[in-house]
C-alpha cells in the first residue's frame, strides 16, 4: 500500500556522456528516505535488485530519494496526515 511503481521503458537516455542502456530510479516517500544513513541503505538494495533484473552496471544507475511530508500527498479525498 505504501509503494507506487511506475516503469518507462524505450526513453532517450543519456548517462554521464553516454546513451548506452541505462536506469533512473525516484523513490520518494514519507519518513523512509529522510537521512543519509537511510539512503545508503536503501541505495546498496536497490542497486542489487536493478543490476540484477536489468543487467546493468552500477555505474549505468542513478537513484533519487525524495523524502516527503504526510500534508505532500493525497489519497482517499484527503492528505496521508490524516490517515
Amino acid at each position: 500500500q505504501r509503494v507506487n511503481v511506475t516503469v518507462r521503458s524505450g526513453l532517450p537516455m543519456v548517462l554521464s556522456g553516454s546513451a548506452e542502456p541505462c536506469a533512473q530510479l525516484v523513490v520518494s516517500s514519507i519518513g523512509v528516505v529522510g537521512t543519509a544513513e537511510q539512503n545508503k541503505q536503501h541505495s546498496a538494495r536497490f542497486f542489487d535488485v536493478l543490476t540484477a533484473q536489468l543487467g546493468l552496471g552500477q555505474e549505468r544507475i542513478v537513484i533519487r530519494f525524495y523524502p516527503l511530508e504526510p500534508w505532500q500527498i493525497g489519497k482517499n479525498r484527503t492528505v496521508m496526515t490524516f490517515l
